[in-house]
């Protein structure tokens, strides 16, 4: 089971409640209950065995039995109580691992390169968070405290096989290495696929997450789509592999789990053997029954218990890769700007190594209280600089600062503070719209935040929602539309007041009634500000101070509207191509 792993992943369990914020000692102490609750239970069978011996003796009386049943009444309530307090503290112990698992994988997302967070599709993430981290519960909660009282039990019970008679004891374990061989084949070869089941289950919700984020447009286009194909054939790739993993260890499993917890066939007819020969008596071997019937439980529960242990494992080592993915150096010692300028000095980027480079070189200045453009063909890296002065990702050579400061040397809050970011596809939380604006300032007043909303054109649909500024946006905003999402976004980043503003096509769904508003509206929010904003339109930057033209990933041409227009063939293109497009309408073509 612990093939191929490092010194690290050995100790994954240590790892696990490394996340129980300090509770994990109450772990323990629930161990320990689930053992005093298992060896409670041992107690009524020995009081059953001295009322039997007595019985056969022929010396019982009524008072003994009743002095007896209450012995065996209170042993019994014992168990439960113990058992209960047991499992209430596991319990608490595994849903605090949880939470501290979800908010480390959350906190690992904050402070990971986008691009290495964008690596994992939206069905593996979603796995992890949601599903294989409530995977841990059970058998954290259960298996681990039950384990190991079960354990015990066994062990409690040959020792007292042996004080009844040692042959008794050896018989118990006649079945016990047969068990164990086939137990042990059941692992070897449950082992050698559970990587490949972790990846089948990953690969299976992640098209499942797909399809049903693109059932729109499989519903347009029907089953015929290749959405439709990949979501049936992961589900049908998911089931053959369990299917023949399942075949592959059928036998061997359910041998192990015949011969294992098998104690009776050897206790019963030891037992009868040595009643016959004078050397127990009926109450012993009945005694000997019950403890061998004993180990039986437990035994059984061992097997289905490791196989929880190993899933949690695998399940652990999982998520672990993925909290290990590497964050975003951060200084021990910050210094802040004294101004928002920015600089690019040769900057250099890659997604990947195999994909080559995206950015060639990039030298750029904006003063601060500019308003600098970025235009370009699809794909030249306009995005990928915006991205990069708010750090998704680092440099691979070159340097980015604010202020004279390389952004490397602020913390990840304090360049989130200076920089607010809008793309044009903007995502709302499935909360109020007066939360999600007021994610721009967490402590701003419902009055500062309808100001907010006014300067971005959004008070007036806000207000005809079924429940105005209280009105649930949906999951992902869905209960909005493109143009009213970009607004409230928009509204977010006017509430935040960042120095440094960067806008990624943001009034690209903005309705013609309210854009003139809109454009008048960011005007004066980023009045003085440093503007960087990534336009298509072109008629929305013509005024910047500089619009820098980007093509594959290099800068071709620096200038004002007029300068380009005279010096740069490329954004004359651009810009005859955006002038046609205005003009064009559906059906507005002539024949030739």
């Amino acid at each position: 089971m612990n093939e191929g792993l490092t010194k690290e992943e050995k100790k994954w369990f240590g790892t696990l409640l490394s996340y129980a914020k300090g509770s994990e000692g109450r772990l323990g102490v629930s161990v320990i209950f689930s053992m005093i609750s298992l060896i409670s239970g041992l107690v009524p069978y020995y009081l059953v065995y001295r009322i039997l011996d007595r019985y056969i003796a022929g010396t019982l009386d009524r008072e003994y039995v009743l002095h007896l049943s209450l012995a065996a009444v209170l042993a019994y309530l014992l168990k439960v109580i113990c058992f209960g307090i047991s499992t209430g503290i596991s319990h608490y112990v595994a849903f605090n691992v949880l939470e501290g698992l979800r908010l480390k994988v959350a906190d690992v997302f904050l402070k990971a390169p986008l691009g290495d967070v964008s690596a994992h599709s939206i069905g593996e993430i979603k796995g992890v968070i949601v599903d294989k981290i409530e995977d841990i519960e059970p058998p954290l909660a259960h298996v681990v405290p039950e384990g190991a009282g079960h354990i015990l039990l066994p062990v409690v019970c040959f020792v007292a096989l042996i004080m009844v008679d040692i042959r008794v004891a050896l018989g118990a374990l006649l079945s016990l290495p047969l068990g164990l061989v086939f137990m042990m084949l059941t692992f070897k070869l449950s082992g050698k696929n559970m990587t490949k089941y972790q990846e089948a289950n990953a690969h299976m919700s992640s098209m499942i997450v797909e399809y049903v984020e693109g059932i729109e447009v499989i519903k347009a286009f029907g089953k015929a789509g290749v959405s439709y194909e990949k979501f049936a054939g992961a589900i049908k790739n998911y089931r053959d592999f369990v299917i023949e993993w399942m075949e592959s260890t059928w036998v061997t499993m359910k041998l192990a789990f015949a011969f294992l917890p098998a104690t009776l066939l050897g206790v019963v007819p030891v037992s009868i053997i040595l009643v016959e020969k004078g050397s127990m008596t009926v109450s012993e071997m009945a005694l000997s029954v019950m403890l061998a019937m004993s180990m039986v439980i437990s035994m059984a529960k061992i097997e289905i218990f490791s196989n929880g242990l190993r899933q949690m494992q695998y399940t652990v080592l999982e998520i672990q890769r993925l909290i290990n993915i590497k964050s975003l150096p951060e200084p021990e010692k910050e210094k802040l700007p004294d101004n928002y300028s920015i600089e690019l000095k040769d900057v250099h980027f890659a997604y990947d190594e195999e994909d080559g480079e995206v950015l060639h070189g990039i030298d750029l200045s904006m003063k601060e209280g500019s308003f600098t453009a970025l235009v370009g063909p699809s794909g030249g890296g306009k995005s990928t600089v915006a991205k990069l002065i708010a750090r998704f990702g680092d440099v691979s050579s070159g340097s980015i600062s604010i202020g004279g400061v390389d952004i490397k040397d602020l913390t990840v809050t304090s360049l989130a503070d200076i920089v607010s970011f809008v793309t044009q596809d903007n995502f709302l939380f499935s909360r109020s719209v007066m939360e999600n604006i007021r994610l721009g300032k967490p402590d701003a007043t419902d009055e500062e935040v309808i100001k907010a909303a006014k300067s971005a054109c959004c008070d007036e649909f806000i207000n005809k929602l079924p429940d105005g500024y209280n009105t649930s946006a949906g999951e992902a905003g869905k209960r909005l539309s493109g143009g009213e999402r970009q607004r409230i976004a928009i509204a977010r980043m006017m509430l935040k007041n960042a120095p440094v503003v960067i806008l990624d096509e943001a009034t690209a769904f903005t309705d013609p009634e309210n854009e003139t508003k809109l454009q008048e509206s960011i005007a004066n929010l980023t009045r003085g500000k440093t503007l960087l904003v990534i336009a298509h339109r072109l008629s929305t930057i013509k005024n910047a101070d500089r619009i820098v033209v980007l093509n594959d990933g290099r800068i071709e041409a620096v200038g004002t509207q007029e300068e380009l227009m005279e010096k740069s063939p490329l954004y004359q293109r651009m810009w005859q191509a955006h002038i046609g497009a205005r003009s064009w309408a559906a059906g507005n073509v002539k024949e030739a």
